[in-house]
């Protein structure tokens, strides 16, 4: 007979999203928000562009002020409960529905590969 395992689940709220290594936030007066991610271009095909192409060695990507409240707080430090409490203290009615457009902000992020979860369960 055959056992599956089944896949252990775990809360979201108690997760917490961590920016990797890799990425930097910088802060710009240019941008209203205040910051930008600062994605590198290290793969090969990137570096070819760089060099004989002229290409930017990295890709700076405006983020608004929701998107920079939340990055800034991917430190390992915020759970998203505590992101989104901050969110409602911050920005109040202008971020609702918080925890869906949280949780939407924080899959596609994570789908770009610029965020990994540390689990607190």
């Amino acid at each position: 007979m055959w056992r599956f395992k089944q896949k252990e689940q775990k809360n979201l709220l108690t997760m917490t999203p961590v920016l990797k290594k890799r990425y930097q936030l910088e802060e710009t007066r240019a941008e209203p928000s205040g910051l930008r991610l600062i994605i590198p271009r290290n793969n090969w095909l990137e570096r070819l562009s760089v060099q004989f192409m002229n290409q930017p060695e990295t890709i700076k990507v405006r983020l608004d002020e929701l998107g920079s409240f939340v990055l800034a707080r991917c430190d390992g430090t915020w759970s998203v409960n505590e992101i989104a409490s901050g969110l409602e203290w911050e920005f109040g009615e202008d971020a609702k529905p918080i925890l869906p457009r949280l949780v939407k902000y924080l899959q596609m992020v994570e789908m770009n590969g610029w965020i990994f979860w540390k689990s607190d369960q």
